[in-house]
Formats: C-alpha cells, structure tokens, sequence
C-alpha cells in the first residue's frame, strides 16, 4: 500500500485524490492554529518555499484532537495561516488522526511508522511527557499520534520513510529532505 491510495478533503471541501501528488517527496503534517507549535508554521513554510520547485510539497491537515487546539472553520483556518504565517503550501479540511474516526490516510501513516520519541534537549518535551503519561502510562508503546504538528516525510514512490515528533528539529529534517532531493 502506498499514500496515493488515498483520498482527501483539501480545505475548500474538494475531493484531492493523493495519487496526484506522486513522484514528489512529501511532508505530511497535522496542525493546529492554537498550540505551542504553531509557530512552526514559518518553519514549515521556509523549507516549502525552499524546495517547492524541486519536487517537493507539504500536505497540511488540521486537527482539532489535541486540545481543542484547531478552532474556526476551514476558512478561518486557512485565512489565521496566510496571514499570519504567510503559508502557501497545500492545505486540507481538518482531519482527526486518532482513534475511530481518524482519516484512513493518518491510520495508515501510524501503522507505518510509529512514535519516534520526543527530542529529550526540546524545552516542551517534559510536559507533553509528563501530560501523556497521565493519560497512559504506555503512551511510548502505541503508534497513535501523540500532538499536533507531528510529521510524517514520504518518498517520491509514496512509501513513508520516517516520523518526526513535534519536538523535531526542523534542521534534521531539511538535511533529510535535502538529500533526498541530491
């Protein structure tokens, strides 16, 4: 199975079958407006705009699982991201990723590859541990998305290769892509 067996909904509503998107590395994120790390939309859009043209593109799905932290519609979505962020990169109807009715498409990504761990030197990291292991104490043992803006790199053949934990760095992840795209 690959990601272009999917389908989703981009953030006007439209049926975007992913098999369009094939022959592009791509960074599938789920995002929240309203969270910690938003601000890793400037992030994002600096390596969108950094490697657009060369085959590469960000798939950006809102979710409002954790938190509650995607309020608004889908145009408000859309317009908070444009204006205050400036993103131009493609932009999907809010999803839920976890549970029973997550998108097939994030079920899919999880079975793939599962919880990489936080980065133990990011300063939210005991927190966001601390508020899991409450939940589960086994939190680390389950595939299931942990936050918002967890992300998920596949090939230009639609396989995943690797899961980034919202406490990534960003650098790793261009030096991946980077030399994916060598």
């Amino acid at each position: 199975m690959k990601i272009y067996e999917f389908n989703a909904k981009d953030i006007t509503g439209k049926v975007v079958p992913l098999e369009q998107y094939q022959g592009n590395i791509l960074l599938i994120v789920n995002t929240a407006t309203a969270c910690g790390f938003t601000p890793q939309y400037n992030e994002l859009e600096a390596l969108y705009k950094k490697y657009q043209g060369q085959g590469f593109l960000i798939l950006d799905f809102p979710c409002n699982q954790f938190g509650q932290q995607a309020p608004g519609s889908e145009h408000e979505i859309s317009n908070f991201c444009s204006l205050n962020f400036g993103v131009s990169f493609p932009q999907f109807s809010k999803v839920d990723v976890n549970g029973e009715t997550a998108h097939p498409l994030f079920q899919y990504l999880q079975s793939e590859k599962g919880f990489a761990g936080f980065d133990p030197k990011h300063k939210l990291t005991p927190i966001l541990e601390n508020m899991l292991r409450k939940e589960n104490p086994n939190f680390e043992k389950e595939a299931s998305i942990k936050w918002n803006f967890t992300k998920f790199l596949v090939d230009r053949n639609g396989q995943v290769l690797q899961r980034f934990e919202p406490t990534s760095d960003i650098s790793e992840i261009d030096k991946i892509i980077k030399s994916m795209l060598s």
